[in-house]
């Protein structure tokens, strides 16, 4: 394994990600992972399209009453202006910068804590409402959904800071090039499912 060698930026590889058989193997099992978690997401978004607006006679939350677009709209903006930093991230990595990588890596996670911090205060929000995940169909497929994407964003930002820490002093190295490029695509996952939830659950919801 290429641990110890030192690299510079004249010596480091194009491509770091898939300079070894290993890399190459670890996309492998990343495109496979993938594809479960999207026939997951997909599952539950159809859950949802069958069950909103769906609950008690009388029910007097509706998408179009409850969700509120601004503040889901800056939660957008800044998921996505964190998928933008680990473009950056991943551009000096390819660039033999480990210094930069990290800080747009540390901002990736900054950004991508305000997001689920937002998350967490909007479910507050509507518990105190009295839309609680027991309160209908409806409530239940909304926070199944909307929360499974906030445990993968947590997943994704503790996949960030382990990398982080475990290679604050090792450097960059071809071994661990993949495992950086790898969370950093799991991150663009995670921004386009939430793209959909913002348009399917949120906007569709609001306009009707």
């Amino acid at each position: 394994m290429d641990l110890n060698k030192k690299y510079t930026p004249q010596t480091w590889p194009d491509h770091p990600e898939t300079a070894t058989m290993e890399g190459k193997n670890k996309f492998v099992g990343f495109w496979l992972l993938l594809a479960a978690e999207t026939v997951t997401f997909a599952s539950l978004f159809a859950t949802y399209l069958a069950l909103k607006d769906k609950g008690p006679s009388g029910m007097d939350m509706t998408a179009s009453q409850l969700f509120e677009l601004p503040l889901v709209f800056a939660m957008t903006m800044i998921l996505l202006t964190s998928s933008l930093t680990s473009v950056y991230a991943m551009y000096h990595m390819k660039n033999h910068n480990f210094k930069a990588m990290q800080a747009w890596l540390m901002v990736t996670v900054l950004l991508g804590a305000t997001f689920l911090g937002l998350e967490i205060y909007e479910f507050n929000h509507y518990v105190h409402l009295g839309f609680g995940y027991t309160h209908s169909a409806f409530s239940s497929a909304f926070y199944t959904l909307v929360g499974t994407h906030g445990a993968h964003v947590l997943f994704g930002l503790s996949w960030f800071i382990a990398l982080m820490i475990r290679n604050s002093k090792r450097g960059l190295n071809t071994y661990n090039a993949p495992k950086f490029y790898l969370a950093a695509l799991y991150w663009h996952f995670i921004d386009v499912v939430w793209v959909f939830i913002f348009t399917v659950v949120y906007l569709m919801g609001v306009i009707g």
